[in-house]
């Protein structure tokens, strides 16, 4: 009879865990002022720089993905360069960067070593290329990853599907 009773009771106990599991709601987040829904900002229009189109509805390989063009890449390489030999900019820190959302086209990383969008340059200490790019901010502490688009990783020659490690500059 205790088996009876203590297998009910478990499985009444199981029922109501589901019931208290389906009635978390979230609430809403505010602004700071207090008037409503927090909603995320536009990007700048001033980092708006890379035309890339979007990659096609059917894409699969890396090049179908990657839209950015070969000159917008050299572009990018050598205004890194340039901008590295003339030593402007200032060292963000360095961090882990992983594969961003290869169906976002252009040359970015989202990082939280940025707070707010801005415009540098990412170096890969293994073979020292670096490329220009769009700072975009990533929520988490500034010793998170960061993640940077097909593109970017491409002109710096990083392994697509390796964690490297890139010296982020704010120009």
């Amino acid at each position: 009879m205790r088996h009876v009773f203590f297998s009910m009771s478990l499985v009444a106990l199981l029922g109501a865990c589901a019931l208290v599991q389906g009635a978390e709601v979230a609430a809403p987040v505010e602004t700071s002022d207090g008037e409503g829904p927090l909603r995320p900002n536009a990007r700048p229009e001033a980092l708006n720089t890379t035309p890339a189109a979007r990659p096609p509805a059917g894409a699969r390989t890396v090049e179908q993905f990657d839209t950015t063009s070969a000159d917008e890449k050299r572009a990018a390489a050598v205004a890194a360069e340039q901008k590295a030999a003339s030593g402007e900019g200032r060292a963000l820190g360095r961090t882990v960067a992983s594969l961003g959302d290869p169906a976002q086209p252009g040359l970015w990383i989202r990082t939280p070593l940025v707070s707010a969008p801005a415009k540098g340059r990412v170096v890969y200490p293994k073979n020292g290329k670096a490329v220009e790019l769009d700072l975009l901010p990533l929520d988490g502490p500034k010793t998170a990853g960061s993640r940077m688009s097909l593109a970017a990783l491409r002109v710096i020659e990083a392994p697509l599907t390796d964690l490297p490690e890139v010296d982020v500059f704010l120009n």
